[in-house]
């Protein structure tokens, strides 16, 4: 059997491993085989370089992708990955330039420009952000991901209005893209438009039932137009998707010592103040909770 042909095998073993298995251990040596029997397959590198990040092991990862720049100089996915190391790792203005590179190489790279723009935006430079993802945007109309970051940008530095226009655009070209949907619905929420955050967080929840976070949401909504039993409801389903959401937990002890209070009952009063300290336990420093256990020993 030829070199390479053992090369591809050991390649495509590592790749099971890797993609299929999730086995990054054994992946990591079968990827490792196949450059000691072909030292060109950039492939390997790359997949080394991907395991390499979710292990955190950002010096070999960074050695993976630099051995792909070497070996394919004019590719700008390369300078990408190389970037991308140099960005999570906190040495921006390295990112920027391997980032640069990519766009040089390929001066219409979509994914170059958001690239920069977001390294730039990690740096706190918003104006600048802004123009790199409306290049971004620019370069193409109708890609749904430049439009969320800028709107994710704008919602961080509560350029509310500049946000809503963006998250709509997002969601006029893909009504499925579920977290425009949730940030959007957030907006509408902090600023007032409760009919338009229900009907954002009911679709969210239509596509994933299991949300926790949008059911709390949508409780919230719910309680804050009155509608106190489906928020009783909506909370609750929250805390069973996951037991230790916080939010969820408060704010259905709330709406429940609001129902003790016109109907007294004792059991219902000590699940309160059981679910409240249960919270406490999971943040000790959670002053709604803290809160509502002193306005409940108050009362």
């Amino acid at each position: 059997m030829d070199t390479k042909r053992r090369a591809k095998e050991c390649f495509i073993k590592g790749y099971q491993h890797d993609v299929v298995e999730g086995d990054y251990e054994n992946a990591l040596e079968a990827y490792k085989e196949c450059i000691k029997l072909n030292n060109e397959l950039t492939d390997a590198y790359v997949n080394m370089g991907f395991i390499y990040i979710q292990k955190e092991d950002y010096d070999d990862a960074l050695e993976c992708f630099q051995q792909v720049v070497a070996l394919e100089p004019e590719n700008p996915e390369a300078y990408n990955n190389l970037g991308y190391v140099f960005e999570i790792t906190n040495r921006y203005s390295s990112a920027q330039q391997m980032y640069e590179q990519a766009l040089v190489l390929s001066p219409g790279n979509v994914e170059a420009v958001m690239n920069i723009a977001h390294v730039i935006e990690l740096q706190g430079d918003y104006f600048e952000a802004v123009t790199q993802y409306q290049k971004a945007i620019a370069i193409n109309p109708d890609a749904t991901a430049p439009r969320f970051c800028l709107a994710a940008l704008h919602d961080h530095y509560d350029m509310f209005d500049e946000a809503i226009i963006q998250y709509e655009e997002v969601l006029k070209r893909d009504p499925a893209y579920l977290k425009a949907s949730f940030n959007l619905g957030n907006l509408y929420f902090q600023l007032g438009n409760y009919k338009e955050a229900l009907i954002l967080f009911e679709r969210v929840l239509e596509s994933e039932p299991n949300n926790a976070e949008a059911w709390n949401n949508l409780g919230s909504i719910n309680e804050m137009i009155g509608n106190h039993d489906k928020a009783t409801i909506a909370y609750q389903q929250s805390v069973k998707l996951n037991q230790f959401q916080e939010e969820a937990h408060v704010n259905l002890s709330r709406i429940l010592f609001a129902q003790y209070q016109s109907h007294r009952d004792e059991s219902k009063k000590n699940e309160i103040i059981e679910r409240l300290n249960f919270v406490l336990t999971i943040n000790s420093k959670n002053t709604k909770a803290q809160k509502l256990l002193q306005k409940i020993a108050d009362h």
